[in-house]
């Protein structure tokens, strides 16, 4: 695959009347970062297609070629490229933090929805958009977490819950709410003309990859996804068994989690605007977390810091990606703010300062302080 980026440039007028001189800002762009849209693409294609080389053994060039046109043409126009910065060059999962008593609510779910619907095969579980359990091997549920957080969840964002005048009225079933729906599959599973068909997927296995149907469920924040050996045809009365069975336990659940945020939040105490601001990615479990990004959505991704600190972190994580050593890398940007990188174990932390007279001991002893309070129980090698 080969993807054709063009520079941007500057005109500068000049005197005389004569045309204006045009310069590329040959340093804008980041390699890496573009590197890793392209394999992005590629996965993302074949997390829906498969392989080439399925396509090619299935029907030739052409067919290859009719599939490349109808996934790019739709799937080029969500990439936005000019809001691509080192968030991309890791591809990284957010995980919700949650207490060890709510998380094996959630266990407890999967395995008794995995035990009365035997055909599911693998089930993975998020909450505002951040993963809580996955059954999927690393790599896929990476892809297939991008593809849920930047393209079917914003499409399917409704106004949450909120109170009677919601038009997502609620079913009670016995005294249990019940406010599940399919995002995948049939708008109304109980309109008589509905088709049951869900989006297939392909995911790795030991000898090969497997086609699986996507079935992307949601009550209130929480959103299940129940992946189907495709060869298995999906009836109405599966939907409706597993509308009936998930729809109230994963309402409880959204609401349970919900709670234990609130409490959480309210212990932790109100958050001041830091003097600093972070990204952290770990390579063993994929697991990042950004106070740089204030939301990214399908069409952009929104952050808080200027382009040209955003750069200086691609820069350093390229040094970081030429040694295997531990290392820490300083910068002071000409805007006054500090950037400091460290990579230890498998762990990345950039970290933006924003004081204009401190010197480097005070800096270090800065990150040092934040490394104690957000990332006590990860041990940064000093």
């Amino acid at each position: 695959m080969v993807m054709v980026v063009r520079n941007p440039m500057i005109e500068k007028p000049n005197k005389d009347g004569k045309p204006p001189t045009t310069e590329y800002q040959e340093e804008e762009i980041l390699d890496t970062v573009y590197g890793a849209v392209v394999r992005q693409c590629y996965s993302m294609y074949k997390l829906f297609n498969g392989t080439f080389g399925r396509a090619m053994e299935a029907g030739g060039v052409e067919l290859l070629i009719q599939k490349l046109e109808k996934f790019f043409y739709r799937y080029l126009q969500t990439l936005h490229l000019q809001s691509c910065d080192l968030l991309d060059v890791f591809g990284g999962i957010s995980f919700f933090p949650l207490d060890k008593m709510t998380y094996l609510k959630i266990q407890s779910f999967v395995n008794r929805v995995e035990e009365s619907l035997s055909l599911i095969k693998y089930t993975a579980f998020l909450y505002n958009d951040q993963l809580i359990w996955s059954g999927l091997e690393q790599d896929d549920m990476r892809i297939l977490y991008k593809y849920l957080t930047t393209s079917l969840f914003p499409r399917h964002s409704e106004p949450e819950l909120a109170g009677r005048d919601s038009p997502l009225r609620p079913e009670v079933t016995g005294n249990l709410l019940h406010y599940g729906r399919f995002l995948t599959g049939p708008t109304n599973f109980k309109d008589p003309e509905a088709k049951f068909r869900f989006p297939k997927i392909f995911v790795s296995t030991e000898d090969g990859y497997e086609e699986l149907h996507l079935i992307v469920y949601k009550a209130m924040s929480a959103a299940a996804c129940f992946m189907i050996n495709a060869s298995v045809e999906l009836t109405r009365a599966f939907c409706e068994q597993l509308d009936s069975l998930v729809g109230p336990q994963l309402t409880l659940l959204a609401s349970d989690i919900c709670e234990q945020f609130t409490i959480n939040r309210r212990i932790a105490g109100p958050e001041k605007e830091p003097q600093f601001k972070f990204i952290y990615f770990n390579h063993m479990n994929l697991a990042e977390k950004s106070t740089i990004h204030m939301r990214k959505t399908a069409s952009v991704s929104l952050t808080s810091v200027h382009p040209d600190l955003m750069k200086i972190l691609g820069d350093i994580n390229c040094d970081f990606a030429r040694v295997d050593e531990d290392e820490e890398i300083i910068v002071k940007a000409m805007t006054d703010y500090w950037v400091v990188g460290k990579k230890s174990d498998q762990r990345e932390l950039y970290v933006i300062l924003n004081q204009k007279n401190a010197n480097l001991i005070e800096v270090n002893e800065e990150v040092k302080r934040l490394c104690a309070t957000q990332f006590n129980n990860i041990f940064f090698l000093d």
